[in-house]
Order: structure tokens, then sequence, then C-alpha cells
């Protein structure tokens, strides 16, 4: 049969094609027209009309095509949201008639987006007032529970094409922990007693002291030893507890010494302002707190917006529909016990593992087993948990309690409940350990052998010593260099759980993959005809029917056609499993399978084909394959120098051989042959990764799916691969972007470079300590200019690793 060949016109379609004026993404089909103005899908559409019709059109002003795309817009239900229970889990506040919401909307994308979602009482007379927080992809609405209801406000968000994303895990609030804020609070402390004690000493520094009366100089000195005491006992007490900790434990961290030098400059400046001897360096004690402090905050301060820690709750709703004695009503995921009959809707996810007692189930698990295919199951077959209806309602019965289902068991291993503990981390600890203790026999060395001499010159080399090699500068090398390096990588798209991860992926020295969705774009499939010619007409025919199914098979042949005539099409009818068909004019089409499309069934071929039929004659098929990313072979030729490689997959062998052509290369250059699993299970993935690290090796996984998130827990360190950062994505270490996944080799060397900085920090902080002390256990070094050389020092250490960090970063994330 002669292949058809579509290149061209494709591409002259392709040209042609009009943007939507709503959301600006290209109009695959026939667009629809409003007002003269072209719309991708009947979703854009009526939020445009809606929008006109309440004069609200200047939101197309603000931004060029600023609005979310409705095309893959599910018509789903919230009717479970007038379960009083249900939305007294969701509701921030209720009193009286005002109540108070807080959603996720991951398509907040632009300044119109929050003109459009905080003038949502133009909309509904019931909404008091819409906040929107631009960096979590949040609105907070308040509304009066008089006048619309939870379920009204939510169904406004989704016909403006901004649905909220709801699941088990919003009605579990009481589990999610609170943003810390006692941190900031601590830093500002800090820094009002370090400003004000700094103009108290102002004459001190400026040698005028003599020239003050010493009633004033001694009312100056109470002043900051009242000044000095919050920063003690509420500032540092993060820094006592830790050392407490420490030495109950019978251990040293870096915040012992930091500890001692605190105790240190409190107790000689008090001394020195009591005994009336001196002024004290009060004012060097909120300086080290407010740098400490802003060190800590500057680590901590990552993509909040993403969730890293994820479970099973964060992807099933919170009610589903239950049958019993043939009255249907909503009820919490979390109630299903085994028994019960539930109702599963076209694109709602099956919660709980279940026997098929009614309709045709078509189940998506590309979440869970990676394989992209949906699978068709008949009455009496089980099916999982985390599984997808893509056809129409089925009715199921619960053979295992919610808690006790096959996906919930992903977190029952025991990898998800491990503490992980970094090499810097460690290799600081100890470190501080030695030089703590280090320091105290200097200290005191210095002490002793100047005792008999001079009692002042005793004091101040002691002091000397224990403030001026206070490690305060090791403590935030690696916040502010690896700090620095997570916004970096945040700004291309690598978006990181915290800095601690930036150190994990630098000890890397193994890469693994998952196939489906991380090597090959689910996006982007690869479509050939095969079969006798299509005339314009029937391609655009075959378009038009393809354009009106879910599958993603029927979804890809209508991109892979692009953009055609308007077809009118009647009865057009789609059947779970099997096909779509429908009539132009008198003509008679069928899409799907081999058997509904009258075809007989294929044996040898393990590509997925599309049959086609006119009028009960098979004109062909069409072949889908998954298409690799674009530069993966560039990707995998820098990576494999320095990096043993290893590719798993949920899905057939029937990708072997694409893929052994794609790392042929990449074997000769190892010399060996790259590890290559198929039909691999979640836990078959998990035990692979756990392999590789009691043979020694460091591997970082990539992966896309649940099926992927024991793996992703397991490895040193985990990458989520994501189409949509702000969506789904399973429990990582790390959040990359698809777009920015041809960068991974950059962002390997660069978390390289990021360590090799904080390094020579600490080499630059030790080469200060050697000096500082060398002068300090001679006694030639007062106190007060230890004190101030110690934050100098730590100001050095954090302008020398921002700026290294910021100029490895521009060499190598362009």
């Amino acid at each position: 049969m002669e292949p058809l060949s579509l290149e061209s016109k494709k591409t002259t379609a392709t040209d042609g094609k009009e943007s939507c004026y709503h959301c600006g993404e290209t109009c695959e089909a026939a667009p629809i027209v409003v007002d003269e103005h072209p719309f991708c899908c009947q979703g854009c559409a009526t939020v445009y009309e809606l929008l006109r019709d309440n004069e609200m059109c200047q939101y197309y002003d603000i931004a060029n095509k600023p609005g979310a795309n409705g095309r893959q817009r599910n018509k789903q239900t919230y009717q479970f949201l007038d379960d009083e229970k249900v939305a007294a889990q969701l509701l921030d506040f209720a009193e009286g008639t005002t109540a108070k919401v807080r959603f996720f909307v991951p398509a907040i994308h632009c300044a119109s987006c929050i003109w459009l979602l905080e003038n949502l009482q133009r909309l509904d007379a019931g909404v008091l007032q819409s906040r929107v927080n631009f960096m979590k992809r949040e609105v907070s609405i308040t509304f009066n529970r008089e006048q619309t209801s939870l379920r009204q406000v939510t169904e406004l968000l989704a016909s403006l094409n901004y649905p909220p994303l709801i699941t088990l895990e919003d009605s579990d609030k009481q589990q999610k922990p609170t943003t810390d804020r006692s941190l900031i609070y601590k830093a500002g402390v800090a820094f009002f007693c370090f400003g004000n004690m700094m103009l108290i000493s102002l004459p001190e520094y400026l040698t005028f002291g003599d020239y003050v009366e010493q009633n004033f100089r001694q009312f100056f000195g109470y002043l900051n030893i009242l000044l000095a005491l919050p920063v003690l006992l509420y500032c540092s007490q993060d820094y006592f507890i830790s050392s407490w900790h420490a030495f109950r434990q019978r251990q040293m961290n870096i915040d012992v010494p930091i500890t001692l030098g605190i105790v240190c400059l409190f107790g000689v400046s008090t001394w020195e302002i009591l005994s009336g001897t001196g002024a004290g360096y009060m004012d060097s004690l909120g300086g080290l707190l407010f740098f400490l402090l802003t060190g800590r905050l500057f680590q901590q301060k990552t993509y909040q917006a993403l969730s890293f820690e994820r479970d099973y709750k964060s992807y099933f709703p919170i009610s589903i529909t239950l049958k019993k004695d043939g009255v249907e009503r909503f009820v919490q995921v979390s109630e299903l016990k085994k028994g019960d009959r539930i109702v599963v809707r076209h694109q709602e996810l099956i919660p709980a593992d279940a026997i098929l007692r009614s309709g045709e189930g078509l189940i998506d698990y590309s979440f869970v087993t990676g394989e992209a295919e949906p699978v068709v199951k008949k009455e009496n077959e089980l099916i999982y948990a985390g599984g997808r209806q893509v056809g129409g309602a089925i009715e199921l019965e619960v053979v295992k309690d919610f808690s006790q289902s096959y996906l919930t068991q992903l977190w029952n291993n025991e990898i998800f409940s491990k503490n992980r503990h970094t090499r810097i981390q460690q290799v600081t600890d100890r470190f501080s350990k030695t030089f703590t203790t280090n320091v105290l026999v200097v200290a005191f060395a210095a002490a002793l052998y100047w005792l008999p001499q001079d009692t002042t010159t005793a004091l101040r080399a002691f002091t000397s010593v224990l403030i001026i090699a206070c490690p305060c500068a090791i403590a935030l090398a690696a916040p502010y260099a690896l700090g620095t390096a997570l916004r970096y990588f945040g700004r291309h798209q690598f978006y990181l759980k915290n800095t601690q991860v930036i150190e994990q992926l630098a000890a890397a020295d193994t890469l693994v993959f998952d196939k489906t969705g991380t090597l090959t774009n689910t996006q982007e499939a690869e479509v050939t005809w095969e079969g006798s010619p299509l005339s314009e007409d029937e391609q655009a025919q075959i378009a038009a029917l393809a354009a009106q199914s879910t599958h993603p098979l029927s979804k890809a042949i209508a991109r892979f056609l692009g953009n055609q005539q308007p077809i009118a099409l009647q009865s057009v009818q789609e059947y779970a499993g099997k096909g779509i068909k429908g009539y132009v004019g008198n003509r008679l089409l069928r899409i799907g399978s081999a058997a509904f499309a009258g075809a007989a069934a294929e044996s040898s071929d393990t590509r997925s084909g599309v049959h086609v039929a006119f009028n009960e004659t098979l004109r062909g098929k069409f072949i889908v394959q998954n298409r690799f990313r674009e530069d993966l072979a560039d990707m995998l030729a820098q990576v494999v120098p320095h990096y043993k490689v290893a590719v798993l997959s949920g899905d057939g062998e029937q990708e072997r051989p694409r893929l052994e052509k794609l790392f042929a290369q990449v074997q000769k250059q190892q010399q060996r042959e790259i590890p290559m699993l198929f039909h691999q299970s979640p836990h078959d993935k998990l035990a692979f990764l756990k392999s590789l690290q009691e043979a020694g090796n460091h591997p970082v996984m990539l992966g896309d799916g649940l099926n992927d998130a024991g793996a992703l827990r397991q490895a040193d360190v985990g990458i989520a691969l994501a189409e949509d950062v702000l969506a789904f994505s399973p429990a990582s270490d790390g959040i990359l972007d698809a777009r920015a996944f041809p960068k991974l080799p950059q962002f390997l060397h660069f978390s390289k470079q990021a360590v090799w900085v904080v390094k020579a920090c600490f080499a630059l902080s030790l080469c200060y300590n050697a000096v500082g002390l060398s002068f300090a256990v001679r006694g030639d070094l007062s106190p007060v200019i230890a004190a101030i050389l110690m934050p100098l020092s730590s100001v050095s250490v954090v302008a020398f690793a921002t700026l290294m960090t910021r100029y490895k970063a521009s060499q190598l994330l362009r």
C-alpha cells in the first residue's frame, strides 16, 4: 500500500493556523468565531461571552492572549461541595453569613488572571472579596453564604477556565505544616536591636568615648544590655536548643561554637559595662545574630508554590459518588469501605481497588504503571486505585478499604519515612566538633600562658580567641552559596526542594531514566499513515471526527492532521475501548480498533494502530508511536562521559529497538551494555534503585508518574519531570520543567560548581581564622577589634559565596 504523505500539507496548514483570542493556543480544528474573534474551543468562547456580557473585556487589554485554555476542561460536578462536612473542611473561616476559602488554581499565569480573579464580585454579587497570591497560585475568596455557596463560587471559577485543584489532601488541613514565621520575627528583632546598639556605641567606634560624660556612658551601657537581652533570650534560642541536644547526645555540631561565642560576647560585655572597665560588644552580638538568621532565611527562600512532599492524598478527589439502594449521594473518599458500590464517570479517578460491576471500563493507568495506552476492562475484572476512567460511567464494588489500596502501598514502603543527612552537613558537623575542641584548647592555653604575667591580657586573649574563631563564616557559607544556586536553578525551570539536594546532586554518579513521559514526550506522538491515499476531504473528515474524542490516540491523530476545513458531523458516538463513529452526509466514518473498523486482528505488529473505515470499507490505519524528546541525543552525549546510565519502563519491549538505537553511541563510549528494563512495576523500580545503592552507586532518578514515586524517593536525588510544574508531580527532591530537560548536563555541572564554592568558602574562613588567632593568642587583639572583624569575615564570605555562585551560573546556565 502506498504511504500517505502529509508533510507539505501540514506545513502549509500550520503556517495558516489561527490562534485563540482568549488563550492564545493554536486552533487545531476550525475556529469558533464570536464577534469576529477566533476561539480554539467552546470553553474559551463561553468565557469571552461571559466577560463581554459583564463589560469586563478590559481583561484582554492587560495582556495579549491572557486566558487559560479550556480545551481540556473537565465538565466535572461540584455537587459534593453542598455537603456541609466537606465544605467545613475546606473553609478557612466561617462565622455567621461570612465565609472564606483558599483554592490552589494552577491556571493562574499572568497579570490578567490576577485582575479577573480579583474582580469576581462583578460576576457574583455574593463574593465580597477575592485576592490572589501569584507565587503560590492561590486565590482567597470571601463570600456571603446567604447569597452564594461554596459550590457556586467553585463553579464560577471553573466556568472562567480557572478550575481549582481540590483533592483529599485539602480536606486534611490539620496535618499541613503551617509556615514558620518565627525566623522572620527573630531576624527582625535582631536587626532592630543591632541598629540601635550600633547607634548607641557610635562614640566608642569614633574614639569619642573619652569625651562622653561617665554617667552617659554608663547609661548607654545599660541600654545596650537591655537591647541585648531579647537577642540572647529570643533570637539565639535555636542555637542554644541545638547545642543542648548536641551535648545530650555527646556530640558537637556547628551550633556549639556559635553558642559559646554568643555566651562569651554577652558575658564579657555585661561584665565590662557593669564594672565600668569598658563599653562591651553588644552591638557585635546583635550583628552576629542578624547575619546568622538572615543566612537561614536565605536558605529557606525556595519556591513555596511547589509541593515536593506529596502522598496519595494529593491525587484523589475529596468525594466520590456512592450508590446505595439505587440512590446516589456524595461521600468523602476516606469513608469508603469494602463492599461499597461507587459510580465513576468520565475523567474521574478510581480511589480504591474495586471490581467492575456495570459498564465498560477504559482505564488510563499512565500515572500508576507508566503505560500510555488505556486498558479495556470488562465486568467482574479488578481495577486498581489510581486509574482514571476515560469512557462512560461505570459502577464499581470496592474490594479494599481506601487506605489499603494498591496505590497507597507505595507510601507504606520504609523509604518514605527515612530522614536524609547530606554529606556537607556531616562534614560540617565533623569539622565543627574538631574545630570547637581546638578553639577551646587554644583559648584556655592562651589564658593559662598569660595568666601568670598579666590577668588583663589573659582575659583579653581568651575572649578574643573565642570571638574571632567563632565559625560564623563557615555556618553562612553553605546557606548563601547553595541558596544562590537554588535561585538560579529556579530561574531555569529546575525547582529543588532545598539546598541539600544540590550537594546530593553534585555527588551523583548514575542517571536512571523512566521512559514514558521522561525520555518520550507524551504531548507529541509520532504518527504515520499506512493504507491507501486519502484525499484532502477525507483527511478533514477524519480530523473532525478524531477531535471529538478524548482518547490520547485520537487527539494525537487530530494534532497530526492539523487545521482542516470545517466539517459537519452527525450522530457522533464514542464506544469505550473500541472507537468513535459519525456520519458525514450519508457516509459512515469509523475510527478505532481493528475489530471496530472491520479489520482482521493484528498479531505481530506491537505498535498502536488506529484503523479507519469509510462505509464499512477499511482504508488503512494510523500508527502512533511515542516521540523522544528533542535534543535527547545531544543531552545523552554530554552526560555519558561522566555518569552511568540506565532506563526503566512500565511498557512492553516494543520500544527496545528504538532505545537501543538511541543509546548505541552511549554503549560504545561506556563499553558496556546500558541496562534497559521493561514491564517494571513501581516496586521493581524501587528495588532497582536500592540495588544500585547497595553496590556503592549514587543514583539520580528521573520520572514523571506515580509509578516512579518509590524510585524517586529511594534515589539519592529524585527528579520529577513535569509538563506543568504546578499541576501533577510525584513526591520528589526536585521538579524539572520538561522544556528545560535538555539542560540537565548543565544543571549537574553547576551543582558540582556550587559545592566547590562552599569548599572554597571553608578554605577562606580557615585562612581568616588562622590569621586572626595568630594575633588573638598573643593578646594583641582586643575583643572590640575581634568583635568587629568577626562580622566582617562573615560579610566577606557571604559576598564571595554569592558573587562566585552568580559567576558560575552565568557561565553554565544560559
